[in-house]
């Protein structure tokens, strides 16, 4: 089976379902976790389940709730939620030791779920990652006008560039995100790891990655540069420079 033809779902407590494909193979299990309004179908994403077919290794994919495939509204959303849809398929689909390969709100998300399990972690590959984008990114980046408004509609649209859609921000995102904040706090992990941005990335300035690598307690921290580079590094070049990095850590 290849790409959607392994696509299944995981039932969730409040009747919602999280689509999701699996590669049965050896341990420590590798695990993506996408971005905001990404799905798991990306160029990442699939290039890594082909790899985990190509070298027999534990590998999922998956779509938090109101994306790609997963049932619900995206402005359902918030980052407890994803990190629930998150830590249901780890704890329900996988076994053993895990690597967290977390592409934007991704890292996020992999840095609360190996803050939540440590135990089971092998190691985290971090790329263009963006924790407390809510608070230093999103709401920084609005005009007072704007934040009124956010504040008072409860929603606020705003041009996407990776879609015709407007990407959607609700209040409820920014104030339930501030429960999960990380980078305000100290961050002991307990596994290796890898970062990865480019250079010329339009939404996470690459230097945030030299803050969270600073701000991390673990063994070993090791941040790649990618000069222009771009948000997603989903390049040829990027592709074998990221699959290096997970084998790397296995």
């Amino acid at each position: 089976m290849t790409g959607d033809d392994r696509v299944q779902r995981l039932p969730r407590p409040d009747g919602n379902t999280v689509a999701y494909a699996r590669v049965e193979g050896r341990s420590p299990t590798v695990a993506f976790l996408g971005g905001f309004r990404s799905d798991m179908t990306g160029t990442k994403a699939l290039a890594l389940e082909a790899w985990a077919e190509r070298t027999g290794q534990g590998f999922v994919r998956f779509d938090y709730l109101g994306h790609g495939q997963s049932s619900g509204r995206f402005e359902d959303g918030t980052i407890g939620r994803w990190l629930d849809d998150s830590l249901a398929v780890l704890d329900g689909l996988t076994d053993g030791r895990l690597v967290l390969v977390g592409s934007s709100m991704g890292g996020w998300l992999s840095l609360l779920a190996a803050r939540a399990r440590p135990e089971r972690l092998a190691g985290l590959v971090l790329i263009a990652p963006a924790p407390d984008f809510t608070e230093r990114m999103l709401l920084a980046g609005l005009s007072p006008d704007e934040r009124e408004r956010l504040q008072r509609e409860g929603r606020l649209e705003r041009p996407s560039q990776y879609s015709p859609e407007p990407s959607v921000f609700t209040w409820r995102l920014i104030e339930e995100g501030r429960s999960h904040l990380l980078l305000d706090k100290p961050l002991v992990l307990p596994c290796p790891v890898r970062l990865l941005h480019g250079q010329s990335d339009p939404d996470v300035p690459w230097d945030y990655s030299l803050q969270i690598a600073r701000h991390v307690e673990s063994p070993e921290v090791i941040t790649t540069l990618v000069k222009g580079g771009d948000h997603r590094l989903s390049t040829p070049a990027d592709i074998a420079r990221l699959i290096a990095t997970v084998e790397e850590l296995l």
